[in-house]
């Protein structure tokens, strides 16, 4: 018989050329998610009890059911494919349900096996049942100490990865300071992985260097406003290459495009400082100053390929007071800006999943 996954009809057909011949079928179940040294001896073992050797393998969904979201490790048919490269299984079935009583009815196998780490009291009821009408013999091999599929997790169990933050500065870097404080005390769960400016002097790539946090200029190209395509391919392959989750421009003023816009799709999020969509464009501040609001702010986005018209992440208004002149519009601006911005940029990561690594 060759060693192949077999559908339900095909195995009981099997069975029954098996008894026909004077054979006996072993029949066993399990999810076998991360084969280990305990499973090859049990179904060794369980082999040697009779003629073939069939397991009923837990589906995805079924696994699913019965583990939790988080499981299976490996998919059905990368687990299938395992176990059947084992010389002691001659088959498997995938089976869908929780149980396998209508497997048990339909194959009506000669011996039943079970791992040590069961007895006949903990076997399903249901189970139990369709076994004892058929009849089956039961049998419930030892367990192999220390040998579990838990066990194995629980080593290979590891702390979360923190969300990784791509920096994008041209100046002093004030808002990414108030970054790494946020960081350092806890309140932003995530880590600066790499720091870009397209100003060689800018203050931020000291601010990074200082930290121990990689950091380098990009050549923005001739214009003096634009980020030439040359540099936004290497913005987005140098991010990438850090495994970036999010980008987070800070003073940044130049306009970013494809492919940073494709690559990093809804990943990239900027600090304005007006009530967007109010004053968008340069020296927003100024801006609000000129027009003699009674109130202007400041607004966390995502970008996207207009000038600050992607979506509104959070906002904080900041009044302006009759003795205000512009520079002391600006400062109580950006005193908003650090309360701001962390905190926006922490509730916008724990609505994303990490990026795949490259």
């Amino acid at each position: 018989m060759p060693s192949l996954a077999l559908s339900a009809a095909e195995a009981a057909a099997w069975r029954d050329q098996l008894h026909a011949s004077g054979k006996r079928l072993v029949f066993t179940s399990g999810c076998f998610d991360i084969l280990h040294a305990g499973h090859v001896r049990y179904l060794h073992q369980a082999r040697a009890l009779g003629d073939a050797l069939v397991i009923a393998l837990n589906s995805d969904a079924s696994v699913r059911l019965l583990k939790g979201p988080s499981r299976p490790i490996n998919s059905q048919d990368d687990r299938a494919e395992v176990l059947l490269a084992l010389t002691a299984v001659d088959a498997v079935v995938i089976f869908d349900e929780p149980r396998t009583t209508s497997l048990i009815h339909l194959l009506r196998p000669h011996l039943f096996a079970k791992g040590g780490d069961y007895s006949l009291d903990t076997l399903d009821p249901e189970e139990r049942q369709a076994l004892d009408s058929i009849p089956s013999e039961i049998h419930l091999l030892p367990a192999l100490p220390g040998r579990s599929t838990t066990a194995a997790l629980a080593k290979l169990a590891l702390p979360p990865r923190l969300p990784r933050l791509g920096i994008l500065g041209s100046g002093e870097g004030s808002n990414f300071a108030t970054l790494l404080d946020a960081i350092a005390d806890g309140s932003l769960p995530a880590e600066v992985a790499l720091v870009l400016s397209d100003n060689p002097q800018a203050r931020i790539l000291q601010r990074a260097r200082d930290h121990g946090i990689d950091a380098a200029y990009v050549d923005p190209g001739p214009h003096p406003n634009r980020f030439s395509p040359a540099a936004q391919q290497a913005v987005s392959d140098q991010f990438q290459a850090a495994n970036c989750d999010l980008i987070v421009c800070a003073g940044f003023m130049r306009r970013l495009k494809d492919p940073v816009l494709r690559d990093f799709a809804g990943r990239i999020v900027n600090i304005h400082p007006s009530l967007l969509p109010a004053f968008p464009g340069r020296e927003a501040w100024a801006q609000a100053f000129a027009a003699d609001v009674p109130e202007t702010g400041c607004s966390v986005h995502l970008i996207d390929a207009g000038i600050d018209t992607g979506p509104i992440l959070a906002q904080a208004k900041v009044p302006r007071l009759p003795s205000d002149t512009v520079d002391d519009l600006r400062r109580r601006i950006q005193a908003a800006e650090h309360q701001l911005f962390p905190a926006a940029i922490r509730d916008l990561l724990a609505s994303l999943p990490p990026r795949p690594s490259t």
